[in-house]
């Protein structure tokens, strides 16, 4: 199986968000969403996906996992989630992550799975203590973001998942506990990709009530809001379908200026009626929709000029 797709994904979804007034971060909505809702869309495709915290509803079948002890801290959670995975490698993320994207995710599986010593571009290698190359081509074991101001960003990563079990080991043997341990802890001993998030945007967290107003302030945005809501109403509707968005609007358009303004939702909504009960192509019937209203514009175009032909003659 490709390594892209072998994958199980961890969501570290505890923590007291003592910044957020106790509140449960992981249920905050942005854009209509559960913030955990929008970081397990990100990746759709993992075979297992884990969910560490307390328990709520998803979106989808999830494997539900609680640390030990209960606000144990990331590696506890961490290392509870391991439990419950069996591909090679895993996503681990934590889940207040509105912008992560399926790309991004992509992304750093590749970055993880390379089985050549070079580093991604723009990215870099740590490799851990004693840790010594064979030929020059260090074997990979594992992928994280990094944030454009160089910060690196464990919790939107992906690891080999062996080399991960290795290191929890080694830090409970050495601290006799997983509890209360700092990430970094474990990230010693990882040679790691460094996968550059430039804008900021994947590994943009909500740790305030600041960050959760600027995040559902930036999906309102023009450029991003049309987008943003068509992704909700799918995940809401339960329904997996791509969507050209800009053939949609320039249909809804045609139809309200060549047809009567209502006629733009009341075709839209048609043309998605007739590709789920048919089960059709929505760019097939987009077209055809086109079409139909470009041909109706061009008769009440064509009457209207004869009209104004047969008016002039009158006079």
């Amino acid at each position: 199986m490709d390594d892209l797709t072998d994958y199980d994904t961890i969501v570290l979804a505890g923590g007291a968000a003592r910044r957020l007034g106790g509140a449960d971060k992981p249920s905050l909505s942005v854009g209509g969403r559960p913030l955990l809702d929008r970081v397990i869309a990100a990746c759709p495709d993992a075979a297992i996906t884990v969910v560490v915290g307390p328990r709520r509803p998803a979106t989808r079948a999830v494997v539900h996992a609680l640390e030990d002890p209960p606000g144990g801290g990331p590696l506890a959670a961490l290392d509870a989630g391991l439990r419950h995975t069996t591909a090679p490698t895993v996503l681990v993320l934590s889940a207040d992550l509105p912008f992560l994207t399926a790309a991004t995710v992509q992304s750093l599986l590749g970055a993880a799975t390379r089985t050549d010593g070079a580093a991604a571009p723009g990215g870099g290698s740590v490799p851990h203590e004693g840790h010594v190359p064979h030929e020059g081509r260090a074997p990979r074991e594992g992928a994280m973001l990094q944030d454009a101001s160089g910060r690196d960003q464990p919790l939107v990563a992906a690891y080999r998942a062996e080399p991960l079990r290795r290191e929890l080991a080694r830090v409970r043997a050495e601290h006799g506990t997983l509890a209360g341990l700092p990430l970094r802890a474990l990230m010693a001993g990882l040679l790691l990709e460094r996968v550059p998030d430039a804008t900021t945007t994947a590994s943009f967290d909500c740790d305030t009530w600041e960050d959760i107003s600027a995040a559902r302030a930036r999906i309102r945005e023009h450029g991003n809001v049309l987008d943003e809501w068509i992704t909700a109403v799918k995940a809401e509707l339960g329904i997996e379908l791509d969507v050209d968005t800009a053939a949609l609007l320039d249909l809804a358009r045609d139809a309200a200026h060549g047809v009567a303004r209502p006629a733009a939702p009341l075709t839209t909504f048609l043309i998605g009626y007739a590709a789920g009960q048919q089960g059709r192509d929505v760019q097939e019937l987009t077209d055809r929709a086109a079409a139909l209203t470009n041909r109706w514009a061009a008769e009440g175009a064509a009457d209207a000029d004869a009209t104004g032909a047969e008016t002039k003659h009158a006079e």
